[in-house]
């Protein structure tokens, strides 16, 4: 990479989680698309595929393309984040043909305006906004300090309360990086994965396989209750682990038939 910077105050991922949805995502096309004894991940160009939301790290076309060698179309609502994402792969020889970065220009929308009429992706990939607000976003800020300081040190728990106390409760609650659309959306993740579903309807001949990382458990069973009456053909949830950190992909597609 001879490049690769994002704003000040815009989600830096970590990469271990989001190379594994990738991972994750090249076992299911193995398994499911591409008809092979041996079924390993498809490799190579002729794999196209969508990531909503890519934010300004453009982390999951990065992750695929150099892992894989697939090819990527990443959309946004944001324009920083797209402008950056763009600039990215603009400045990286490895990821200027392999990466093209398009504006949401109706956020109400996900797939409309992004796809054509001609296009086919192989696979969508989508790590959607968890919280419903910025409250709801701080709460859990909060929660999980405050387990991460459970597990730490007595000298080091007055360290950073030292230091928290003179940064100011600014500084002391709003310590994640990331911007309002990032990190929330109104009805929250809920919300954006059922607009996401609804809309999966008319773009099914589009797309081989739907997927977006669900970090709610409670959100699996209501999803799959409305995939199934939207007609899905196929439906999975693949569970992930990094560390302590548990979430699980979900998957549909509305065709059966194989490559």
């Amino acid at each position: 990479m001879k490049f690769w910077d994002i704003p000040e105050g815009y989600l830096c991922p970590p990469i271990p989680g989001r190379a594994d949805y990738i991972h994750y995502i090249a076992d299911l096309l193995a398994q499911t698309t591409h008809v092979n004894k041996e079924n390993t991940p498809p490799t190579g160009k002729e794999i196209h595929a969508l990531d909503i939301g890519t934010g300004a790290s453009a982390i999951y076309p990065i992750v695929g393309s150099q892992s894989y060698g697939w090819r990527f179309t990443a959309s946004d609502i944001d324009p920083i984040s797209v402008n950056t994402a763009a600039l990215i792969c603009e400045t990286n020889p490895k990821l200027k043909s392999a990466v093209k970065v398009k504006l949401q220009t109706e956020p109400k929308f996900i797939f409309k305006n992004i796809i054509g009429r001609q296009d086919y992706f192989d696979v969508v990939v989508c790590n959607p906004p968890f919280h419903a607000s910025l409250e709801e976003a701080m709460e859990a800020n909060s929660r999980k300090q405050h387990n991460l300081q459970r597990h730490r040190g007595k000298n080091e728990n007055a360290q950073i309360s030292r230091s928290s106390t003179k940064a100011g409760n600014a500084a002391q609650n709003l310590n994640f990086g990331g911007q309002h659309k990032e990190l929330w959306s109104e009805g929250g993740e809920i919300a954006f994965l059922t607009k996401m579903a609804k809309e999966s309807q008319d773009f099914a001949e589009h797309v081989g396989w739907f997927t977006s990382l669900v970090s709610k458990s409670e959100n699996v069973k209501p999803m799959q209750l409305l995939l199934k009456q939207l007609g899905v053909a196929q439906m999975r949830i693949i569970e992930m682990s990094q560390g302590q950190k548990s979430t699980r992909i979900l998957a549909w597609r509305f065709d059966t038939d194989e490559e």
